[in-house]
């Protein structure tokens, strides 16, 4: 989404999503620590203004954010002043969950800084983009799991190739092939997964999303982000179903294995 630029230096960019649910099942979703991990990564919130929020996107990619307003069920912003840099703009996130007839809520988050220079534009452009990707878990979460907490494993692999040509290499790896709207996968030469395939992104921003049945109900996130003349493949899943952390840990350990072969 385009950065909307203001005369005072304001700039911002936004992402919104429609989903099933009551205000107050979606603030669940998307202010409480376990309803976030069940989506997005794993987080810790504390709910209430002057509160911490702290997400984990991997290993040493931790980030954390102070809770400027906190107005339940519809809205919150925090930022993240403490933590920016010299050189980094400090970004205040807003989110709203505005109801809508038929059992449905409008989910929005938007991302504001002050800057002069055009610097920061095509990063936080990307972070608008991500939320499309993201907000289709939410989605999912929401349809089918409401009110439940899954465990998240998250795991990551990278290539020299191009993110289209990478990622079309591990989907064959998995056993997918070309996986199409719908369809039921599951995986060959690979850790047992298998599921529905809920979207299928193109090929310029490649990305799959299961619902899954096996090792557990719940999603499966996969895609690619290009970075730093490399291609990231990002794998994570959300698992329903109260695991052990011995078969959380031999699921994690299994799908290590399985991305460190050359995609």
């Amino acid at each position: 989404m385009p950065v909307k630029k203001e005369p005072n230096g304001r700039r911002s960019v936004q992402a919104e999503v429609e989903v099933p649910g009551s205000p107050e099942e979606v603030w669940n979703a998307i202010a409480s620590g376990p309803g976030i991990t069940s989506w997005f990564v794993p987080a810790t919130v504390e709910e209430r203004a002057g509160g911490k929020i702290a997400m984990s996107f991997g290993p040493g990619m931790d980030s954390q954010a102070t809770i400027d307003e906190w107005q339940p069920p519809h809205r919150l912003v925090a930022d993240n002043r403490d933590e920016a840099g010299p050189n980094n703009p400090a970004v205040a996130t807003e989110w709203t969950v505005e109801a809508r007839s038929g059992g449905t809520c409008v989910v929005r988050v938007v991302h504001s800084w002050f800057a002069s220079t055009d610097d920061w534009d095509d990063q936080f452009e990307g972070h608008s983009h991500g939320w499309v990707a993201f907000f289709r878990s939410l989605r999912l979460y929401l349809t089918h799991f409401s009110g439940q907490h899954a465990q998240c494993l998250q795991l990551m692999a990278s290539s020299k190739k191009p993110s289209a040509e990478a990622f079309a290499n591990l989907t064959a790896a998995l056993g997918f092939g070309d996986p199409a709207l719908n369809e039921r996968v599951s995986t060959r030469n690979a850790p047992a997964l298998s599921g529905t395939v809920e979207h299928v992104g193109p090929r310029e921003h490649p990305e799959l999303s299961l619902r899954l049945d096996q090792p557990a109900p719940g999603i499966g996130h996969f895609f690619a982000m290009p970075m730093g003349g490399q291609t990231f493949l990002i794998v994570r899943f959300y698992l329903f179903g109260n695991q052990s952390d011995e078969q959380l840990a031999q699921q994690q350990r299994a799908w290590q294995e399985f991305l460190q072969q050359p995609f």
